[in-house]
C-alpha cells in the first residue's frame, strides 16, 4: 500500500530533484506547433522560458514572432502536440470494429494455448505464482478513445472449473496490425463457503476510472492519465522474455527484478514544480511477500506525459521473521496537489 508518511524517520536521500531541461515537444519548432505544424529542428535556435524548459525554433524569424506571445504560443502548441498522440490512436482505433479485437485476442491466446498443452499461464503479480487457465471466453470490451481496446476474458483454473478470474487485456492499434500491450487480473477468485466467488483486486486498473468511452481533452491532467503514462513506462521497460523490470537499488547496489502488481489513487501534482508522482506496487520477482513501493515522477514534454525520474518509496526488510517495508524517503517538506 503507497501511503505518504508524515513525521517519518528523516530519510538519507534528499526528496526528488527536477531533472535537467531538455528541449520539449522532441524538438520540433514551437511556433510551428503552435500554429497547428509540426516541423523538425535541430535546436541550434532555441529560447529558455523562466521555469526552466526549453524551446526550439526553425529560425529566428519564428523564435521572434515565438516571443511576441509566448505563453499563449506555448498553450497552443501544449494543445496541438497532446491531442496529436491521442488523436492518432484514436484515428487507428477507428479503423476497427470491437469484433476484430475480440477475434485478435481470441486468436492470440489460442496460440498461447497451443504452445502450453491446452492451458493459458498467467503470472499472478501479487502472490508471484503461474496460474494455468482455462479460457472460457470474452465477456465484453471497453474501449477508450485515443488510448486503446481492453476486452474482459473470463478463465477459470485447470484444477476447477468454479474459480474463475476476469482478466483484462490491453490492445491498442499500431501502425499496421493490433497490439497487446498488457494483460491484468481485474478479479480474482475468493472462497466463501464451499463455494467461489469473484473479487474486485486492488488498485483497479486505471482504465476502469473514466465514466465515458470518449474522454477527450481537458484543461486540467487527470489522474488516470498520469496512471496510463506511468503504465506505458512500465511496459517499456520490461523484459521481453520474462515480463520483469528491472530496477538498480541505489543503496545497496543491487539490480531489482520486479513484478508490477498495480498504480494506486490518488494521482499528486507538486506545487514547486508542476511534476506529477503516482505510487506503484511491485513484487521482487521470486518471491511471495517481498513488495516495493516505488514512485514515478511524470513531466510533460511537448503535451505528452513522460516519466522522468523512477525512486524507490519503501523498500522490504525482514524483522521479527517477517517482511515489512521501510521507507527510504519521506514527503514533510514537499507541498502537492490530489489530482482528481
Amino acid at each position: 500500500m503507497c501511503v505518504l508518511l508524515a513525521g517519518a524517520a528523516p530519510a538519507r536521500t534528499a526528496p526528488p530533484v527536477a531533472p535537467a531541461a531538455q528541449p520539449e515537444f522532441g524538438g520540433q519548432c514551437a511556433l510551428g506547433l503552435a500554429e497547428g505544424h509540426s516541423i523538425a529542428t535541430d535546436c541550434s535556435i532555441s529560447w529558455t522560458a523562466k521555469d526552466g524548459k526549453r524551446y526550439c525554433f526553425s529560425s529566428e524569424q519564428a523564435r521572434k514572432q515565438f516571443l511576441e506571445d509566448p505563453q499563449g504560443n506555448i498553450q497552443r502548441a501544449l494543445d496541438f502536440s497532446a491531442a496529436g498522440a491521442v488523436q492518432a490512436t484514436g484515428e487507428r482505433m477507428d479503423a476497427y470494429k470491437t469484433e476484430d479485437v475480440e477475434s485478435f485476442v481470441s486468436h492470440a491466446i489460442a496460440e498461447t494455448v497451443a504452445h502450453n498443452n491446452g492451458v493459458f499461464p498467467l503470472v499472478d503479480p501479487v502472490t508471484g505464482t503461474t496460474l494455468r487457465l482455462i479460457y472460457e471466453k470474452i465477456d465484453f470490451t471497453r474501449a477508450l478513445h485515443g488510448y486503446g481496446f481492453f476486452p474482459d476474458v473470463i478463465f477459470h483454473a485447470q484444477e476447477d472449473a468454479g474459480k474463475r478470474y476476469l482478466v483484462d487485456f490491453w490492445v491498442k492499434p499500431g501502425a499496421d496490425k493490433l497490439e497487446i500491450v498488457d494483460t491484468r487480473i481485474r478479479k480474482a477468485p475468493r472462497r466463501e463457503g464451499t463455494a467461489w466467488t469473484l473479487q474486485t483486486r486492488q488498485p483497479i486498473p486505471w482504465w476502469w476510472i473514466p465514466a465515458s468511452e470518449h474522454p477527450g481533452k481537458t484543461e486540467q491532467t487527470r489522474g488516470w492519465e498520469v496512471m496510463s503514462a506511468v503504465e506505458e513506462s512500465v511496459v517499456q521497460r520490461r523484459d521481453p522474455k520474462n515480463g520483469t523490470m528491472k530496477l538498480k537499488d541505489p543503496v545497496t547496489g543491487e539490480t531489482l527484478e520486479l513484478d508490477f502488481v498495480g498504480t494506486h489513487q490518488p494521482v499528486r501534482r507538486l506545487e514547486q514544480d508542476g511534476r506529477y508522482f503516482a505510487c506503484t506496487d511491485f513484487r521482487k520477482a521470486g518471491t511471495t511477500d517481498q513488495f516495493y513501493d516505488i514512485d514515478f515522477w511524470v513531466n510533460e514534454h511537448g503535451g505528452k506525459l513522460t516519466v522522468d525520474e523512477i525512486r524507490l518509496h519503501k523498500v522490504p526488510v525482514k524483522q521479527d521473521g517477517a517482511w515489512v517495508q521501510k521507507p527510504r524517503y519521506n514527503f514533510d517538506d514537499l507541498k502537492f496537489d490530489v489530482v482528481p
